[in-house]
């Protein structure tokens, strides 16, 4: 005799899940750049040159210059030949105390002394040089600020935003039992 079987229908549950993933959005705005320069400057302070003509020794030349120092010409000049004209007579008078050695007469002696007496040079000398020429410089006076930069960075924070996925979980169908019984034969 055969046993009646109980049959079992079983079926699964299905979920179902549909996501999308969530996206970033980022924004990184640039930097606020501010940049301030003082410009250098470079100072310079000159002098003018200093110029000296000294043309004295040349006007005493042309015409004896200022009369104190032609004067002091004139009276050391003086001197100078009073001094010569000393030493002339003195001269003059060995030669006469020679008178017996040729040449020594008194008209050779004294007979060729017929030049006057000059006068002393009241102008100084002449020269190409008299004239002085002095040139006095100075070196430039120098002074330097360097320029200066500044620069100010001011940073922008990234802008972030985040747009949300979605999840959606639902059942597309429920798992069930199913219990079958046998036939059962009632008749008998």
């Amino acid at each position: 005799m055969i046993q009646p079987v109980v049959q079992i229908r079983q079926s699964p549950a299905v979920m179902n899940i549909d996501a999308d993933p969530g996206t970033f959005s980022i924004r990184q705005p640039k930097a606020d750049l501010s940049i301030t320069t003082t410009p250098g400057e470079l100072t310079v302070h000159s002098t003018r040159p200093e110029l000296t003509v000294d043309q004295s020794k040349a006007w005493a030349a042309y015409n004896g210059g200022k009369m104190l120092e032609m004067n002091k010409r004139i009276y050391s000049g003086i001197e100078q030949l009073y001094l010569q004209g000393i030493a002339r007579r003195v001269e003059q008078g060995n030669r006469m105390a020679e008178f017996f050695k040729p040449g020594n007469t008194i008209s050779e002696v004294y007979g060729t002394d017929t030049l006057p007496n000059s006068f002393p040079e009241m102008r100084g000398p002449a020269s190409y040089d008299n004239v002085d020429i002095h040139i006095q410089t100075q070196a430039p006076q120098l002074s330097y600020r360097p320029a200066q930069v500044d620069v100010e960075i001011e940073r922008n924070a990234p802008e972030i935003e985040f747009t949300r996925g979605k999840l959606d979980i639902y059942m597309q169908s429920y798992g069930s039992l199913q219990f079958i019984p046998p036939e059962i034969n009632v008749q008998g």
